[in-house]
């Protein structure tokens, strides 16, 4: 039960505390989060143009990435900017509608990654166990069907979670101690019994993140089988070679996730702003990182940036 001696109405307004306790440090943790911003949105639009205009590249993996690039591209700017403008502006209120809104799109976005990331391994688990059905078991018509299964199951998992609150009458204050509007920030105010509703957001955890990261394992695990067989040591290294960058992406997407799980299974209770900006990271690493990862490994990508530069040069 949560304590409610001076409860409030379920108000007009929230006021979002960015990350409490380094209010004093708001300016300077707004450089890093602009710098993330500008390079994520230059990164994965140019992603996105190269695989566009580069028909070498319209095949399943890249057009995975493109998708991946495009949700990427939405994350960011549904939580940076409303950072930003806590930040430089001081403009922490927030309306309740606007509140449920960003409630629901945040996560949307992020559990949509962690979807395009499962179809990215299941694209690796086919390219080395069928590699000569790999064109024909991943048409077009199935990386559709995949996209909009993402989609589906994000929102499908993620509707309730505005309606939930939706119908939470009295609050202990309008103060969320948060950089944005999390659903569990928000139930951690709310008067009356919240179990249901954090049950709720463990069941998202475990169909969304838990589920994917779960099939994920299974299907390296099985590559790493695949690989293993194969007699050539030069064989085995380019069969690695292809998964490299998606392993990278999954350790970094995955990990503040882990982290904060086992710290909490371990009894260990982080300071609310340091719990704060882990959090953050899983929604600024990802974007900033991916377009990285796959432009310096990919060696299409390189060479159009290394020609754009040029161009830019002359």
């Amino acid at each position: 039960m949560s304590s409610c001696n001076n409860s409030i109405a379920q108000p007009l307004i929230f006021v979002l505390a960015g990350i409490p306790g380094l209010e004093s440090s708001h300016g300077w943790f707004s450089v890093p989060f602009f710098l993330v911003f500008v390079v994520a949105v230059i990164g994965n639009a140019t992603v996105l143009s190269i695989i566009r205009v580069e028909k070498s590249l319209h095949e399943p993996m890249f057009l995975l990435l493109a998708m991946l690039s495009v949700v990427d591209l939405s994350l960011v700017s549904v939580t940076v900017p409303r950072m930003l403008g806590i930040f430089w502006m001081n403009a922490k209120e927030i309306s309740f509608n606007a509140c449920l809104t960003q409630m629901f799109f945040i996560p949307l976005f992020y559990v949509m990654e962690s979807g395009v990331l499962l179809a990215m391994a299941f694209d690796r688990f086919v390219a080395i166990w069928h590699p000569l059905r790999y064109a024909t078991v991943l048409s077009n018509n199935l990386l559709v069907k995949m996209a909009l299964a993402v989609l589906a199951r994000a929102v499908a998992v993620l509707t309730p979670a505005p309606i939930l609150v939706k119908r939470m009458e009295s609050f202990q204050t309008h103060i969320i101690a948060y950089s944005y509007c999390a659903y569990m920030a928000v139930v951690q105010i709310a008067c009356g019994d919240v179990s249901d509703h954090i049950v709720y957001g463990l069941m998202v955890i475990v169909a969304s993140v838990g589920f994917d990261l779960f099939f994920i394992i299974l299907s390296y695990g099985l590559i790493l089988h695949a690989v293993f067989r194969i007699p050539s040591w030069e064989a085995r290294g380019k069969a690695f070679s292809t998964c490299g960058s998606h392993l990278c992406i999954i350790a970094l997407f995955y990990s503040p996730v882990i982290f904060s799980v086992l710290a909490q299974i371990l009894g260990y209770r982080m300071a609310s702003h340091l719990q704060i900006i882990i959090d953050n990271l899983y929604f600024l690493v990802p974007p900033l990182i991916n377009p990285l990862i796959y432009g310096a490994r990919t060696k299409q990508m390189r060479e159009w940036v290394l020609r754009i530069f040029h161009c830019q040069g002359d």
